[in-house]
C-alpha cells in the first residue's frame, strides 16, 4: 500500500504565441473540476487523491486535454507552461471575481506577485503527530523540491535571475512561520495568526509546505508542498513526488528523522536556526535551483542542491523499490542530468536571446508530452 498523492494544478491560459489571456470565467463556467484564481489569467484543477502512480498519471493529464479542446471551441488559445507572467501583464491585476472581498484584499496587498502558476503536492498522512514530523521535514528540504521544479526565469519578457521568479517574489505568509513541535502549537499558532491579523483565514498560509485537511488547523489529513514551481511534463512531476513519498516512507520507518531531533544545531535555539537556515537555501535555491549551493539542515555543511538530492535519491532507492514504484522515482536522474525547464529555457535563450521563441517552444513541447502520455497510456488503463 501506498501514501495517498493528490495535486493541484495551477496554469496560465493563452495564445500558441505566447501572449497570456485571463479566461477563467469562462472555463469555471463550463468546464467541470476547474476553479477561479483571483486573477482570471490562470485557473486550476486538483486531481483526487490516489495511491496509484499510473492512475495519477491519467488524473493530471486528461483535465488539461480537455482542457485544451475547451480553449480550441473559444478560439485560438492554449496551455502556458511557467510559473510567472513570462512574456508582460505583471503591471496591472485582472481580477476575476470582482465581488469576493478575500480577492480584493489579496490584491491591494500583494498585487500581482501572487499571479503565478504552481503544482501543489498533497501527500496523505492522517495521523497528527506524524504528519507534523512530515510537515518538519518536508519544511527543511523544500528548497530541494524548489531546485527539481524551477520554471520561471523570465518576467515581462526579461531574464530576472531567478530560476524559480515565482518564489523569489512570492509573498511568503506570515512572515515568520516556525517548524510546528506538535498539533497542538500548530492549532495554538494559527489561532493566534487569524486574531492577530496576519492571517485572514485558515487558507491564508503561504509557506513551503502547510498541514491541511477538511478544518484547518483542528481536522487534518495531509501535507501540501506548495513551493514547486509548474512542472509541465507528467513524468517529472511524478518523480519529484516519488522522491517525496519514498522520503516520507523513510521517516515512518525510522521516527528519529526529525530536524527538531537530530539536527547539531544548538537545542535552545534549533527551531529558530532551523527556519533562518532554510530561508537561505529556499533563498538560494531560487536564483540557482540544482546548482545553488546550500546548507544541511543536519549538520550544517554546505553542499550542492543536486549533491544533496543525489544523496537522498541513493537513500530512498531501496524503498521506492520495495514498494513498487521505483521506476517512477527514476526519471528524477534525466532532471539532475539535463536540469529542470528553467534550466533549460535558460540555455535556449542564451542561444537565441529570445523569450518568446523559448516560450512558444514550452507550449509546443507541453502540447506534444500530454498527447503522447494520453495516447499511449491513459487509453491502456480505461480499456
Amino acid at each position: 500500500m501506498l501514501l495517498s498523492k493528490g495535486f493541484e494544478v495551477e496554469m496560465y491560459t493563452g495564445t500558441p504565441q505566447g501572449d497570456i489571456v485571463g479566461l477563467s470565467d469562462k472555463i469555471v463556467s463550463d468546464l467541470d473540476g476547474f476553479v477561479r484564481e483571483p486573477d482570471s489569467r490562470n485557473v486550476e484543477y486538483t486531481t483526487a487523491p490516489l495511491c496509484s502512480y499510473d492512475r495519477l498519471l491519467c488524473a493530471l493529464v486528461k483535465p488539461r486535454r480537455q482542457l485544451r479542446a475547451y480553449l480550441k471551441q473559444l478560439g485560438d488559445y492554449t496551455i502556458h507552461p511557467g510559473s510567472t507572467l513570462s512574456l508582460g501583464g505583471s503591471d496591472r491585476f485582472f481580477r476575476s471575481d470582482p465581488n469576493n472581498p478575500y480577492h480584493t484584499y489579496i490584491e491591494q496587498t500583494y498585487g500581482t506577485k501572487v499571479v503565478t502558476a504552481s503544482i501543489h503536492i498533497n501527500i496523505g498522512i492522517a495521523q497528527p503527530e506524524l504528519l507534523m514530523q512530515a510537515i518538519r521535514l518536508i519544511r527543511v528540504e523544500a528548497p530541494l523540491y524548489l531546485a527539481l521544479s524551477a520554471s520561471s526565469p523570465f518576467l515581462d519578457g526579461a531574464v530576472t535571475g531567478y530560476h524559480s521568479t515565482r518564489w523569489g517574489l512570492f509573498p511568503k505568509t506570515p512572515a515568520i512561520v516556525p517548524l510546528f513541535e506538535s498539533h497542538r502549537h500548530f492549532i495554538k499558532w494559527t489561532e493566534e495568526q487569524l486574531v492577530a491579523g496576519t492571517m485572514q483565514n485558515v487558507r491564508h498560509l503561504w509557506s513551503s509546505v502547510r498541514p491541511n485537511g477538511d478544518r484547518r488547523p483542528y481536522n487534518l489529513n495531509r501535507a501540501e508542498m506548495r513551493i514547486c514551481d509548474l512542472v509541465t511534463n507528467p513524468i517529472s512531476l511524478l518523480a519529484i513526488t516519488a522522491l517525496l513519498e519514498a522520503r516520507l516512507w523513510q521517516m515512518l520507518a525510522d521516527p528519529s528523522l526529525d530536524p527538531l531531533e537530530i539536527s547539531t544545531l544548538p537545542a535552545t535555539t534549533r527551531n529558530q536556526d532551523l527556519i533562518a537556515l532554510t530561508e537561505a537555501n529556499e533563498a538560494a535555491a531560487s536564483k540557482l535551483s540544482l546548482d545553488a549551493t546550500l546548507r544541511h539542515w543536519q549538520d550544517g555543511r554546505k553542499i550542492l542542491a543536486r549533491d544533496w538530492i543525489e544523496e537522498i535519491y541513493q537513500q530512498v532507492w531501496p524503498i521506492a523499490k520495495q514498494r513498487g514504484f521505483s521506476c517512477f522515482l527514476s526519471p528524477l536522474k534525466k532532471i539532475l542530468r539535463e536540469g529542470n525547464e528553467a534550466q533549460q529555457w535558460l540555455k535556449m535563450y542564451h542561444t537565441c536571446l529570445d523569450s518568446r521563441s523559448v516560450i512558444v517552444e514550452g507550449i509546443q513541447s507541453m502540447r506534444e508530452q500530454e498527447r503522447e502520455l494520453e495516447d499511449k497510456l491513459c487509453q491502456q488503463l480505461v480499456a
